[in-house]
Protein backbone atom coordinates (compact mmCIF):
# COMPACT_ATOMS: atom_id res chain seq x y z
CA UNK A 1 0.00 0.00 0.00
CA UNK A 2 1.54 3.24 -1.16
CA UNK A 3 1.94 6.07 1.67
CA UNK A 4 0.16 9.60 0.65
CA UNK A 5 3.53 10.99 0.60
CA UNK A 6 3.95 8.71 -2.64
CA UNK A 7 0.61 8.92 -4.03
CA UNK A 8 1.13 12.82 -3.93
CA UNK A 9 4.57 12.84 -5.61
CA UNK A 10 3.37 10.37 -8.46
CA UNK A 11 -0.01 12.27 -9.22
CA UNK A 12 2.63 15.94 -8.79
CA UNK A 13 4.24 13.93 -11.50
CA UNK A 14 1.18 13.06 -13.59
CA UNK A 15 0.14 17.21 -13.47
CA UNK A 16 3.38 18.00 -14.18
CA UNK A 17 3.56 15.95 -17.42
CA UNK A 18 0.15 16.64 -18.19
CA UNK A 19 0.86 20.21 -18.20
CA UNK A 20 3.86 19.93 -20.95
CA UNK A 21 1.99 18.25 -23.07
CA UNK A 22 -0.71 20.38 -23.28
CA UNK A 23 2.09 23.27 -23.93
CA UNK A 24 3.47 20.65 -26.85
CA UNK A 25 0.31 20.57 -28.36
CA UNK A 26 -0.35 24.46 -27.68
CA UNK A 27 3.09 24.85 -29.81
CA UNK A 28 2.27 22.14 -32.39
CA UNK A 29 -1.19 22.80 -32.85
CA UNK A 30 -0.59 26.06 -34.98
CA UNK A 31 2.43 24.24 -36.42
CA UNK A 32 0.76 21.63 -38.15
CA UNK A 33 -2.06 24.40 -39.16
CA UNK A 34 0.52 26.23 -40.84
CA UNK A 35 2.21 23.36 -42.87
CA UNK A 36 -0.95 22.05 -43.81
CA UNK A 37 -1.80 25.39 -45.40
CA UNK A 38 1.90 25.56 -47.30
CA UNK A 39 0.63 22.20 -48.45
CA UNK A 40 -2.42 23.18 -49.70
CA UNK A 41 -1.45 26.15 -51.06
CA UNK A 42 1.36 24.52 -53.11
CA UNK A 43 -0.76 21.55 -54.70
CA UNK A 44 -3.50 24.31 -56.01
CA UNK A 45 -0.97 26.50 -57.66
CA UNK A 46 0.69 23.69 -59.23
CA UNK A 47 -2.86 21.38 -59.63
CA UNK A 48 -4.51 24.55 -61.21
CA UNK A 49 -1.21 25.60 -62.79
CA UNK A 50 -1.86 28.89 -61.01
CA UNK A 51 0.65 31.68 -63.02
CA UNK A 52 3.06 32.76 -61.08
CA UNK A 53 2.44 36.85 -61.09
CA UNK A 54 -0.82 36.18 -59.89
CA UNK A 55 -0.48 34.19 -56.99
CA UNK A 56 2.93 32.23 -56.61
CA UNK A 57 3.61 29.14 -54.90
CA UNK A 58 5.68 28.76 -52.02
CA UNK A 59 8.43 26.97 -53.21
CA UNK A 60 8.23 30.03 -56.15
CA UNK A 61 8.66 32.01 -52.83
CA UNK A 62 11.30 30.66 -51.76
CA UNK A 63 13.47 30.57 -54.65
CA UNK A 64 13.09 34.42 -55.17
CA UNK A 65 13.99 34.72 -51.27
CA UNK A 66 17.06 32.99 -51.80
CA UNK A 67 18.17 34.90 -55.21
CA UNK A 68 17.90 38.18 -52.86
CA UNK A 69 21.71 38.80 -51.24
CA UNK A 70 21.59 38.39 -47.33
CA UNK A 71 22.82 41.88 -47.02
CA UNK A 72 20.37 43.50 -49.41
CA UNK A 73 17.65 41.84 -46.91
CA UNK A 74 19.55 43.08 -43.78
CA UNK A 75 19.30 46.36 -44.85
CA UNK A 76 15.36 46.32 -45.93
CA UNK A 77 14.62 44.77 -42.48
CA UNK A 78 16.58 46.84 -40.41
CA UNK A 79 15.15 50.20 -41.93
CA UNK A 80 11.60 48.94 -41.57
CA UNK A 81 12.56 47.44 -37.61
CA UNK A 82 14.21 51.17 -37.16
CA UNK A 83 11.03 52.57 -38.06
CA UNK A 84 8.62 50.88 -36.73
CA UNK A 85 9.92 50.36 -32.89
CA UNK A 86 11.01 54.50 -32.94
CA UNK A 87 7.18 54.68 -34.05
CA UNK A 88 6.35 52.06 -31.51
CA UNK A 89 8.15 53.60 -28.53
CA UNK A 90 6.62 57.16 -29.13
CA UNK A 91 3.64 55.83 -29.21
CA UNK A 92 4.45 54.23 -25.55
CA UNK A 93 5.95 57.68 -24.36
CA UNK A 94 2.91 59.57 -25.43
CA UNK A 95 -0.29 57.10 -25.19
CA UNK A 96 0.40 55.96 -21.75
CA UNK A 97 0.95 59.00 -19.85
CA UNK A 98 -2.18 60.64 -22.16
CA UNK A 99 -4.34 58.26 -21.24
CA UNK A 100 -3.32 58.75 -17.14
CA UNK A 101 -4.32 62.56 -18.06
CA UNK A 102 -7.78 61.51 -19.60
CA UNK A 103 -8.71 59.32 -16.85
CA UNK A 104 -7.82 62.18 -14.23
CA UNK A 105 -9.44 64.89 -15.54
CA UNK A 106 -13.15 64.70 -17.17
CA UNK A 107 -13.13 67.79 -18.61
CA UNK A 108 -9.22 66.59 -20.23
CA UNK A 109 -11.69 63.73 -21.41
CA UNK A 110 -14.32 65.05 -22.57
CA UNK A 111 -12.00 67.75 -24.75
CA UNK A 112 -9.30 65.38 -26.42
CA UNK A 113 -11.06 62.01 -26.58
CA UNK A 114 -13.31 63.59 -29.42
CA UNK A 115 -10.71 64.46 -31.23
CA UNK A 116 -8.60 61.41 -30.45
CA UNK A 117 -11.52 59.88 -32.16
CA UNK A 118 -11.13 61.97 -35.18
CA UNK A 119 -7.38 61.43 -36.07
CA UNK A 120 -8.28 57.85 -35.45
CA UNK A 121 -10.78 57.93 -38.03
CA UNK A 122 -8.84 59.89 -40.76
CA UNK A 123 -7.29 57.53 -43.30
CA UNK A 124 -3.63 57.64 -42.05
CA UNK A 125 -3.10 56.25 -46.21
CA UNK A 126 -4.49 59.89 -47.51
CA UNK A 127 -3.01 61.82 -45.11
CA UNK A 128 0.93 60.12 -45.49
CA UNK A 129 1.75 62.28 -48.76
CA UNK A 130 0.73 65.32 -46.90
CA UNK A 131 3.06 64.62 -43.83
CA UNK A 132 6.14 63.54 -46.46
CA UNK A 133 5.59 67.22 -47.65
CA UNK A 134 4.99 68.70 -44.22
CA UNK A 135 8.10 66.77 -42.32
CA UNK A 136 10.14 66.74 -45.39
CA UNK A 137 12.29 63.37 -46.66
CA UNK A 138 14.14 60.94 -44.11
CA UNK A 139 12.69 58.82 -41.02
CA UNK A 140 10.87 61.60 -39.31
CA UNK A 141 8.34 61.30 -41.26
CA UNK A 142 7.81 57.51 -41.63
CA UNK A 143 8.49 57.61 -37.81
CA UNK A 144 5.51 60.02 -37.36
CA UNK A 145 3.20 57.80 -39.31
CA UNK A 146 4.01 55.04 -37.48
CA UNK A 147 3.52 56.65 -34.15
CA UNK A 148 -0.23 58.10 -35.69
CA UNK A 149 -1.14 54.63 -36.18
CA UNK A 150 0.40 52.83 -33.36
CA UNK A 151 -0.94 55.23 -30.09
CA UNK A 152 -4.60 55.05 -30.25
CA UNK A 153 -5.11 50.83 -29.21
CA UNK A 154 -2.29 52.18 -26.41
CA UNK A 155 -4.47 55.81 -24.82
CA UNK A 156 -8.20 53.58 -24.97
CA UNK A 157 -6.98 50.53 -23.40
CA UNK A 158 -4.69 52.29 -20.80
CA UNK A 159 -7.89 54.36 -20.14
CA UNK A 160 -9.91 51.46 -20.14
CA UNK A 161 -7.87 49.54 -17.26
CA UNK A 162 -7.33 52.58 -15.27
CA UNK A 163 -11.01 53.20 -14.99
CA UNK A 164 -11.76 49.34 -14.13
CA UNK A 165 -9.94 50.05 -10.64
CA UNK A 166 -12.88 48.32 -8.30
CA UNK A 167 -13.92 51.30 -6.51
CA UNK A 168 -13.50 50.21 -3.17
CA UNK A 169 -10.30 50.09 -3.34
CA UNK A 170 -10.16 54.32 -4.67
CA UNK A 171 -12.86 54.80 -1.48
CA UNK A 172 -9.97 52.70 0.70
CA UNK A 173 -7.64 54.75 -0.49
CA UNK A 174 -8.62 58.07 -0.19
CA UNK A 175 -9.96 57.38 3.29
CA UNK A 176 -6.48 56.58 4.19
CA UNK A 177 -5.04 59.95 3.21
CA UNK A 178 -3.49 58.21 0.23
CA UNK A 179 -2.22 61.22 -2.31
CA UNK A 180 -3.53 61.12 -6.63
CA UNK A 181 -0.07 60.33 -7.07
CA UNK A 182 -0.16 57.47 -5.08
CA UNK A 183 -3.81 56.64 -5.83
CA UNK A 184 -2.45 55.78 -9.52
CA UNK A 185 1.48 54.18 -8.85
CA UNK A 186 0.03 51.58 -6.50
CA UNK A 187 -3.72 50.87 -7.54
CA UNK A 188 -4.81 52.02 -10.57
CA UNK A 189 -1.59 51.59 -12.79
CA UNK A 190 -1.23 47.65 -11.53
CA UNK A 191 -5.28 47.14 -12.14
CA UNK A 192 -4.44 48.44 -15.66
CA UNK A 193 -1.19 46.46 -16.80
CA UNK A 194 -3.44 43.57 -18.63
CA UNK A 195 -5.20 45.96 -20.65
CA UNK A 196 -2.03 47.98 -21.43
CA UNK A 197 -0.05 44.39 -22.25
CA UNK A 198 -2.78 43.73 -24.05
CA UNK A 199 -3.02 47.20 -26.23
CA UNK A 200 0.73 46.95 -26.69
CA UNK A 201 0.70 43.74 -28.25
CA UNK A 202 -1.68 45.04 -30.65
CA UNK A 203 0.35 48.09 -31.09
CA UNK A 204 3.49 46.33 -32.21
CA UNK A 205 1.72 44.94 -35.27
CA UNK A 206 0.16 47.98 -36.32
CA UNK A 207 3.47 49.62 -35.72
CA UNK A 208 4.66 47.62 -38.44
CA UNK A 209 1.82 48.02 -40.98
CA UNK A 210 2.62 51.99 -40.36
CA UNK A 211 6.41 51.92 -41.45
CA UNK A 212 5.13 49.85 -44.40
CA UNK A 213 2.85 52.41 -45.23
CA UNK A 214 5.49 55.24 -44.78
CA UNK A 215 7.66 53.47 -46.72
CA UNK A 216 5.44 53.13 -49.60
CA UNK A 217 4.97 56.91 -49.48
CA UNK A 218 8.19 57.43 -49.75
CA UNK A 219 11.60 55.56 -48.84
CA UNK A 220 14.56 54.57 -50.54
CA UNK A 221 14.75 51.30 -48.26
CA UNK A 222 12.21 49.27 -46.39
CA UNK A 223 10.26 46.20 -46.96
CA UNK A 224 7.73 48.45 -47.92
CA UNK A 225 9.82 49.87 -50.52
CA UNK A 226 11.05 46.42 -51.59
CA UNK A 227 7.64 45.37 -52.25
CA UNK A 228 6.86 48.78 -54.53
CA UNK A 229 10.40 48.02 -56.19
CA UNK A 230 9.61 44.05 -56.74
CA UNK A 231 5.79 44.91 -57.95
CA UNK A 232 6.53 47.87 -60.58
CA UNK A 233 9.34 44.92 -62.05
CA UNK A 234 6.71 42.83 -62.03
CA UNK A 235 8.53 40.24 -59.71
CA UNK A 236 5.94 38.79 -57.71
CA UNK A 237 7.42 36.10 -55.99
CA UNK A 238 10.26 38.80 -54.87
CA UNK A 239 7.27 40.39 -53.14
CA UNK A 240 5.36 38.05 -51.61
CA UNK A 241 9.07 36.95 -50.21
CA UNK A 242 8.91 40.37 -47.92
CA UNK A 243 5.56 40.52 -47.44
CA UNK A 244 6.57 36.90 -45.73
CA UNK A 245 9.66 38.77 -43.98
CA UNK A 246 7.10 41.04 -42.58
CA UNK A 247 4.67 38.88 -41.15
CA UNK A 248 7.42 37.08 -39.59
CA UNK A 249 8.42 40.35 -37.71
CA UNK A 250 5.14 40.74 -37.00
CA UNK A 251 4.85 37.67 -34.85
CA UNK A 252 8.32 37.69 -33.33
CA UNK A 253 7.84 41.41 -32.24
CA UNK A 254 4.11 40.12 -30.89
CA UNK A 255 5.65 37.24 -28.92
CA UNK A 256 8.47 39.35 -27.38
CA UNK A 257 5.64 41.53 -26.14
CA UNK A 258 3.85 38.84 -24.47
CA UNK A 259 7.77 37.19 -23.39
CA UNK A 260 7.85 41.02 -21.51
CA UNK A 261 5.04 40.89 -19.50
CA UNK A 262 5.58 37.26 -18.54
CA UNK A 263 8.87 37.94 -17.07
CA UNK A 264 8.02 41.64 -15.79
CA UNK A 265 4.58 40.99 -14.80
CA UNK A 266 3.45 37.27 -14.33
CA UNK A 267 1.34 38.35 -11.86
CA UNK A 268 -0.96 40.04 -14.01
CA UNK A 269 -1.41 37.35 -16.93
CA UNK A 270 -4.77 35.49 -16.02
CA UNK A 271 -4.09 32.16 -14.17
CA UNK A 272 -4.77 28.97 -15.85
CA UNK A 273 -7.00 26.01 -14.87
CA UNK A 274 -5.09 23.02 -13.43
Amino acid sequence: MSSPTTSAGRSSRVSSGSRMSARWKDGLAPLCAFIALLALWEGACRLFAIPGFVLPSPSAIAAAAGKVAPGTWAGHIGATLKVSLLGYGLSILVGIPLAIALSASKALSRTLYPLLVVVQSTPIVAVAPIIVVVLGAGDLPRVFITFLIAFFPIVVSTVTGLQATPAELIELSQSLGASRLREYRNIRLPYAIPHIFAALRISITLAVIGAVVAEFVAAENGLGYFINFSTSLFQVPQAFAALMMLVLISLILFQLVGLAQRLLFAWSLPKKSP
